[in-house]
């Protein structure tokens, strides 16, 4: 079918950008083993490779789903989180709350995800795309997401990692993906937020096995199983 035909296609362009630009940075970085700032400048082209492939999985997905892209806006615009008006109530001290109160517009923090897909006006998927993710990491993802959703509360959430260092069986890739305690544990505490951990690369990573040195290829199942996600979730909204 020419559907199926589109998806591998797309499938096969994923993995070749993927291929090439991280062999290149291997190459790159043997070459430059000696320049101490080269380690942010690794970091900084796996992070972006990441969110382009993303990125690129989110207009497939659309489209997938039945979609026109020129319905939906994708970006990392930084949303305005306003003062919660009970923590207002709370300050002990009169003339901090009256002062406060009276410049109320200067009052809000302004934050956003790496990728978010705009429909009708509303986000309806945020995504956070890691090269790889630690819990540390996953703490601050976990806060970020559950106040993008005091605004937007029927959003989304999604963590798109090329590899995971969670612990548990995050970077299995099996059917039924157990986690690990101390994730688990974490998302325990933001049950408005329900994230869904996504892993395109097998095996846990490693710190002294960079795959900008070690190569480790990028899962055709695990960008498929992306695709079938977002489409599902665009489903919603686009049958609606």
């Amino acid at each position: 079918m020419k559907i199926e035909k589109n998806l591998e296609d797309f499938l096969k362009r994923i993995e070749f950008e993927y291929d090439t630009v991280v062999k290149v940075v291997d190459k790159d970085a043997k070459e430059n083993q000696s320049d101490r700032a080269y380690g942010g400048i690794i970091r900084s082209i796996k992070g972006k490779l990441q969110e382009h492939i993303t990125e690129e999985i989110i207009k497939f997905a659309w489209v997938f789903a039945g979609g026109n892209l020129s319905d939906i806006d994708i970006n990392s615009k930084k949303i305005k989180i306003p003062i919660r008006k009970e923590y207002i109530k709370q300050i002990e001290e009169k003339e901090v709350r009256e002062y406060i109160l009276q410049n109320i517009e200067k009052y809000y923090y302004k934050l956003s995800v790496d990728k978010q897909v705009f429909y009708k006006g509303k986000l309806i998927v945020g995504i956070e795309c890691k090269a790889y993710t630690e819990n540390a990491m996953l703490k601050r993802i976990l806060v970020d997401f559950s106040l993008l959703k005091t605004i937007y509360p029927n959003m989304s959430c999604f963590l798109f990692q090329l590899e995971s260092q969670l612990g548990g069986d995050y970077s299995e890739l099996n059917t039924i993906t157990y986690g690990s305690p101390a994730t688990h544990t974490l998302m325990s505490y933001f049950p408005d937020v329900k994230l869904h951990i996504h892993t395109f690369i097998k095996g846990e990573r490693k710190v002294d096995r960079p795959i900008h040195k070690y190569f480790k290829p990028i899962e055709r199942k695990q960008i498929k199983k992306a695709v079938f996600l977002l489409s599902s979730e665009f489903k919603k909204y686009l049958q609606s």
